[in-house]
């Protein structure tokens, strides 16, 4: 698998906490959640649980999920699961926002989840998807 097959790598002129804002909007609006919003703020919750960052340090870790696909997807195999959760990154670098998503080839998912020929065309769409929605946010 190659790096640029796998890596969203993304600038924003706005910043980490504008970005953030705007795509928990327009994933909501495309019926995604962001499953941990409490503690995507890794300055945050790495304080929280005794860690010590610099001040500077802005980082969120969004994990996406679409319910109303997972729940059927999951259903129906639940060794799916292992590439579900799918993190949108976004911190602070050189004093611009920066962006960064994994997603997978079909070939690495049915590597991954074999025997279930329809998984990687579907997870596949979800990551166009998301991608989409980063660039809508950016």
């Amino acid at each position: 698998m190659h790096l640029n097959e796998t890596l969203y790598a993304a600038e924003s002129k706005k910043s980490v906490s504008r970005f953030v804002e705007d795509f928990a909007a327009i994933a909501e609006d495309n019926n995604f959640v962001i499953n941990n919003k409490a503690t995507m703020d890794m300055k945050t919750t790495l304080s929280a649980h005794g860690g010590s960052v610099p001040e500077d340090f802005d980082l969120h870790m969004m994990q996406i999920c679409k319910p109303t696909k997972a729940d059927k997807s999951l259903a129906t195999n639940p060794e799916r699961a292992i590439l579900m959760p799918k993190f949108v990154h976004v911190f602070s670098k050189d004093n611009k926002t920066q962006v960064r998503y994994l997603c997978f080839t079909p070939e690495y998912i049915a590597d991954m989840v074999p025997g279930d020929a329809r998984f990687p065309e579907s997870l596949e769409q979800t990551f166009t998807k998301i991608r989409s929605m980063i660039e809508e946010a950016r």
